[in-house]
């Protein structure tokens, strides 16, 4: 065993089941998992886990949670983050399991011994029970959103053991997004991700620490709004206060302390009367201006708890049937990107990787993602922010529609916002798309209702972004009308919009644009789904829109000649063009799945820049 790194170094160090020091540069996904509300006091947990599926069931009857090492159950070795289904995981197993077992030994840091410890979970899928010592500490359920816990009071200054139980059933009631709930992929649809697929670490903090901070811009004001959220030992009253500085490319830009009280705090910085700037930076693509922000939490004095973080200034509206960014008009020329690598599946392999998509993609001529069906790595929105690329967040769908279904989606859309509030890249949510899990949501008065409930609680939930509530046909009320069409031929394409009222009051794709009840109201129409080009290889099975391409030439030929369409019809104010990467047998993508070009980028970024 061994412990972590001296707080005077930003080495990582594994935690062994040996004792010897592992450098970090040999561990999966050694960096700071969440940028935006980084302490510098953290040891990352990922490697070598032990593993098992429990397909009878039996391991919590049989107690498996006491002593994992010899229950038998657990007979195999797993690399975290990576999922079992993913050859990155060292298994590359697609048989499926519907229950799984991990656990792992760690000594506790030094460093540690005098302060509470947070154990923390990027995103395990589904349903997560945790013990630490044969003490359960808690469970989550949601497959793509984070969770903590204070395992303090379980914890031995060596020789601990923590293990993990999962269940992800390959049933329609969860939120699946792209994930198949079937034995093998088809059409559009990829292997499972189950259970551990982020990275897990631990934190160390003192007695009363903050559990989340919310920035909201002010521009009127040259302001930000802050709202904080504290936990651990806040009975009786204790006397808080929390420092604050905020720092413009290095430059004091505001200081303050604030005293606080163990309930939500709310209060605002002016930004404009800094002390090397008097106005504020705006967030865009073009300027990815960001402040840092460092809190000290104070308590009686002494320091609790020190976070690190970031925020970006920018408004989204719409006005009219424009979306304005920071007060002008904004054309978002996106990119539908599912986020699936070859061998590491949902998990990116590495940090590049996720740079790399982003920075293809804007090189291509794109200045956004629509993030397709996946709440992605935070590092990927962390990425956005500071490179300048828009991002639609968009909730993965369930496939059924029921009262658990309802409950799951309404839990994973409110972790979502919580997690990710304070990215100012993301400038749109997605609620529902192509009415997957609302599938009677043209007939049925409860299913639209939902589609309601669900725009409205992102809306008060989070009124700095737009929302859309049904993307792509069958919508109820939604900040603009997102069509998804596939057609192949430009000429016919503005033919049947020629009449865009009649368009838009009936079909566009065979599916109305509008739910029975619903109508167009002059909000902006973006086309989010579109293009779909897939080229032609030699596997029996392989997917695309209209049928493949030959070769570059009849690829360029055909999106040209949609893009000449939207260049046409002033009414579009934006498009998603489908897809970024290949996904397995999905083969329209515009790079490979390994990220390879298709097409010149070169080319792509010459079409884009004439729409």
């Amino acid at each position: 065993m061994i412990p972590g790194p001296p707080p005077s170094t930003n080495q990582r160090f594994e935690l062994s089941s040996t004792n010897v020091k592992i450098p970090a540069k040999t561990l999966p996904r050694p960096e700071a998992p969440r940028p935006d509300f980084e302490r510098s006091n953290w040891l990352n947990l990922n490697g070598t886990w032990e593993f098992g599926y429990d397909d009878k069931n039996v391991g919590v009857t049989q107690r498996w949670f006491e002593d994992p090492a010899r229950s038998g159950g657990l007979n195999k070795l797993i690399t975290v983050p990576f999922c079992y289904q993913s050859k990155a995981s060292g298994l590359g197993d697609t048989s499926m399991h519907e229950v799984l077992w991990y656990s792992r030994s760690f000594d506790l840091p030094e460093t540690y011994l005098q302060q509470r410890v947070l154990l923390k979970f990027g995103a395990v899928d589904y349903e997560a029970r945790v013990w630490v010592n044969g003490k359960e500490i808690g469970n989550h359920r949601g497959g793509s959103t984070p969770f903590d816990f204070d395992v303090t009071d379980a914890l031995k200054t060596t020789g601990n053991t923590l293990t993990v139980r999962v269940e992800d059933h390959f049933d329609c009631t969860q939120p699946r997004g792209k994930q198949i709930w079937k034995q093998e992929p088809e059409a559009c649809w990829y292997w499972a991700t189950s259970g551990i697929w982020q990275s897990v670490w631990l934190e160390a903090v003192g007695r009363v620490w903050l559990q989340g901070v919310r920035f909201t811009a002010d521009l009127p004001k040259n302001a930000v709004r802050l709202e904080v959220k504290l936990a651990g030992a806040l009975a009786g009253s204790p006397e808080l206060q929390l420092k604050v500085n905020v720092r413009f490319e290095n430059h004091l830009v505001c200081e303050t302390t604030v005293s606080l009280t163990p309930n939500v705090t709310q209060f605002s910085l002016d930004l404009k009367h800094g002390q090397f700037y008097d106005s504020v930076k705006l967030w865009s693509p073009r300027t990815p201006n960001l402040y840092d922000v460092e809190f000290i939490l104070l308590l009686t004095g002494h320091e609790s708890d020190r976070v690190k973080s970031y925020f970006g200034l920018r408004s989204i509206e719409v006005a009219g049937d424009l979306i304005l960014l920071n007060g002008s008009p904004l054309r978002q020329k996106l990119i539908l990107d599912q986020g699936y690598w070859p061998d590491s599946l949902m998990t990116a392999p590495d940090d590049a990787a996720l740079i790399r998509d982003i920075e293809l993609a804007r090189a291509m001529g794109f200045n956004g993602a629509r993030k397709h069906q996946k709440i992605e790595d935070p590092r990927y929105y962390y990425h956005a922010d500071r490179l300048g690329f828009l991002v639609w967040g968009e909730l993965p769908s369930n496939y059924d529609f029921s009262s658990v279904s309802m409950e799951n989606l309404v839990g994973e859309m409110t972790e979502f916002i919580n997690r990710d509030y304070n990215h100012p890249s993301i400038v749109t949510w997605v609620t529902l798309n192509e009415s997957w899990g609302t599938p009677l949501i043209r007939t049925q008065e409860a299913q639209q209702r939902f589609s309601l409930a669900l725009y409205y609680l992102v809306k008060s939930t989070d009124p700095t972004r737009l929302v859309s509530s049904n993307d792509g046909w069958e919508q109820t009320v939604s900040d603009f009308c997102a069509i998804h069409d596939y057609e192949a031929d430009g000429t016919r394409f503005v033919e049947k919009t020629r009449d865009l009222a009649a368009s838009l009051s009936s079909c566009f794709a065979d599916r109305l644009i509008y739910a029975p009840g619903y109508s167009y109201r002059g909000e902006p129409i973006l086309i989010t789904e579109f293009g779909g080009i897939g080229f032609r290889d030699d596997r029996a099975s392989h997917w695309g829109y209209f049928g493949p391409v030959e070769n570059q030439e009849k690829f360029v030929e055909r999106l040209s000649g949609v893009l000449e369409a939207f260049r046409q019809l002033p009414w579009i104010r934006g498009y998603c063009y489908t897809q970024l990467t290949d996904v397995f047998q999905e083969v329209n993508g515009l790079l490979t799945m390994d990220r390879e070009p298709k097409v010149p980028i070169e080319t792509l970024k010459a079409l884009l820049d004439r729409t």
